[in-house]
């Protein structure tokens, strides 16, 4: 799933369930910039519901 948040981080969204936060993804994923806070919003998705 980490290697998924950082090729596709809105898929990684898209698969915890997070719809709208996952069309966000994708417009952040869309700028070069906004790459690197995408991945870092997915990981952290990621590791909260890992957590639980």
């Amino acid at each position: 799933m980490i290697l998924i948040c950082f090729i596709a981080p809105w898929l990684a969204m898209f698969l915890r369930g997070h719809m709208v936060q996952g069309v966000l993804c994708i417009i952040l994923h869309l700028t070069v910039i906004g790459w690197i806070p995408a991945t870092i919003w997915a990981l952290a998705v990621c590791r909260r519901e890992g957590a639980t």
